[in-house]
């Protein structure tokens, strides 16, 4: 090869690495946006936002989304339509950002306001017209990334992208980061349906509890329904097992039926029979029960009530199992329905468990503190439901305000002089 030749690849190569370094350049300043999407109470849909590809999806009332660098950001939910103390907390953090100067963005979900905000006028005269004159179920977003206040009103649903300007620096904090301590300890953690299997979830099979209770898990929910001849079997629904069966007929189908069809072709169904075989043969494990409201007519079939928890859907079913003394675990809509002193009731009916959607815990933060304070042990579910709100969010953020968590993979570290009591 003569020098001519290699001084032409050497130019060559010399100007596809200029070229790569200047698309480099150029992503480097192509400006971060932010998507803004509020539903309505009627739309339906779950009002989120996104942030450099980032999602995160919100709750009920107004979500302050503060930007502290083009990429970075902090937010809060307030439910504005539930509490008169949270939306003084917003107002205040509203007003205060408007002082500092701070760029932010708002986005209303589902309802945030009954009727009409009270403080129509103050909202008003920190520039919000929109905010100040919205009704209950309606869609909002307000920004100022360019300098001004800009809002959008809708009955239905309000969608807006916008960049992020590249100059954001912005080094105050308005939501700071709650932690809370705790002891890690294996009955913090319960094997969502059994636990995920080869990346499968609601399963509810033998061999998701198999693989889950050697990876630590020893307490253990299965969902039990009936099939068409009345007999207790463990899946989520007649839909969801006849999808992961390949089942075409007619649902429900009876318990001999049941018992011929595998999960995915690989994986063991649960009938009674079943569940007391495995549950034997783990004398440590504890069952934890969904879909029931017969209290009762499980817990006479299950091999030991001792290691039962029944999570319960109404008064009625709770105060049965408590008198009969199976352990009640409340569900979070009559947890919320309950008149009065809810604290006393749970003790009256010797209640020590709740189950909650996670969704749910900081907007009844005040309720959770309680729960933990008398020693309810309350667990979450819906994790994995929201993007980044896996097993480890939870862990990092939530356990301490709750007692646990309704996990579909083990990815904890429990100390061996901390396993289940």
């Amino acid at each position: 090869m003569t020098s001519y030749s290699i001084n032409i690849m050497a130019k060559l190569l010399l100007s596809v690495l200029l070229l790569q370094s200047t698309v480099q350049i150029a992503l480097a300043q192509q400006p971060s946006s932010v998507e803004l999407n509020s539903y309505s109470f009627n739309a339906k849909q779950r009002s989120h936002f996104i942030v450099a590809g980032q999602k995160e999806t919100v709750q009920r009332g107004l979500t302050l989304l503060h930007f502290s660098t083009p990429t970075t950001f902090e937010f809060r939910t307030y439910d504005t339509y539930g509490s008169d103390e949270e939306l003084t907390a917003a107002l205040e953090t509203m007003r205060t950002m408007k002082k500092n100067g701070a760029l932010f963005a708002i986005l209303a979900h589902d309802s945030a306001t009954k009727g009409a905000f009270k403080q129509s006028k103050e909202l008003t005269e920190m520039e919000f017209s929109k905010l100040a004159s919205l009704k209950g179920r309606q869609a909002y977003v307000m920004h100022n990334l360019k300098g001004e206040v800009y809002e959008l009103l809708d009955d239905i649903k309000v969608t807006l992208s916008i960049p992020v300007p590249n100059d954001i620096n912005d080094e105050h904090i308005y939501f700071p980061k709650e932690t809370y301590e705790f002891e890690p300890s294996a009955d913090r953690y319960i094997a969502h349906a059994g636990g995920a299997i080869d990346g499968h979830a609601y399963t509810n099979c033998k061999e998701a509890l198999d693989q889950n209770y050697a990876k630590g898990f020893r307490l253990f929910e299965l969902d039990i329904i009936k099939t068409t001849d009345g007999k207790m079997v463990a899946a989520h629904d007649w839909n969801m097992w006849s999808r992961f069966t390949d089942y075409s007929g007619t649902l429900p189908p009876t318990l001999e039926e049941f018992k011929k069809h595998t999960i995915y072709g690989d994986y063991t169904t649960l009938d009674m029979q079943g569940i007391n075989d495995w549950f034997k043969a783990h004398p440590d494990a504890i069952l934890v029960t969904d879909k029931l409201s017969d209290p009762m007519a499980f817990a006479e079939k299950f091999i030991d009530k001792d290691r039962l928890i029944m999570e319960l859907f109404s008064e009625m079913a709770i105060e049965e199992a408590s008198r009969n003394g199976i352990k009640p675990m409340i569900s979070q809509t009559p947890l919320l329905k309950l008149k009065g002193d809810k604290l006393n009731y749970l003790a009256i009916n010797n209640v020590e468990y709740a189950a909650v959607s996670r969704r749910i815990i900081q907007q009844q933060k005040k309720l959770m503190l309680q729960l933990r304070d008398a020693g309810i042990k309350v667990y979450v579910y819906n994790v994995n439901f929201d993007p980044g709100k896996d097993e480890r969010y939870v862990y990092d953020n939530e356990l301490g305000l709750v007692y646990g968590m309704y996990a579909d993979n083990w990815v904890f570290d429990i100390p061996e002089d901390k396993s289940l009591k």
